[in-house]
């Protein structure tokens, strides 16, 4: 009898570890694109919305456009996959984009000559309030907000350089990629 239910227990914790990976290694169901669209629209408010271009990006960082846009906006839908740091639906103007790309370059300083604003009214995950680069760490949860992306300097604006639920906020303060974080539905 004991032998048995050792046997079922190991049988289930195998199968449980099993099935536990395996989701870990599947990619996110296709969405149509209806809902991508409606995914990254969710990001900004409905007067941004309703003009934005959309765009959606496969697991190579290739672009698609789901929908043409009027407004300067471009939005973006998450992978699909809910939890993963930096997989955030956001809606930025071109001066945001720009300074999207020089991060994601690992460009000295962002090169875009006027403040980028960009939304992400369902929030975000970050691993870090003061580091651009941070790849690890414990991830902390971005409130629904709004950026301001422009250098601000804490000490001259009095800003508070650490993560609020409400308020506003400089991230990653002291570095080129210092910027407003406006945590509220604009």
């Amino acid at each position: 009898m004991k032998r048995m239910t050792i046997t079922w227990f190991v049988l289930a914790f195998s199968t449980v570890v099993i099935l536990t990976a395996q989701q870990k290694t599947q990619k996110p169901k296709a969405e149509s694109k209806e809902a991508k669209i409606a995914c990254a629209l969710s990001a900004a408010p409905a007067e941004v919305a309703k003009s934005a271009k959309v765009v959606a990006r496969d697991e190579n960082g290739n672009e698609t456009v789901l929908r043409e846009g009027t407004n300067g906006f471009t939005c973006f839908p998450y992978s699909g996959r809910p939890g993963v740091v930096g997989d955030v639906a956001y809606c930025a103007n071109e001066a945001a984009l720009q300074w999207e790309r020089d991060l994601a370059d690992h460009k000295p300083k962002p090169t875009n000559t006027e403040p980028g604003i960009e939304y992400m009214l369902a929030g975000a995950i970050d691993y870090s309030p003061s580091d651009p680069y941070a790849t690890s760490g414990i991830p902390f949860k971005e409130p629904p907000h709004w950026m301001i992306l422009w250098p601000f300097n804490p000490a001259t604006t009095r800003l508070p350089t650490q993560p609020k639920q409400t308020g506003t906020w400089i991230m990653w303060a002291e570095t080129p990629y210092s910027h407003l974080m406006i945590n509220q539905h604009p």
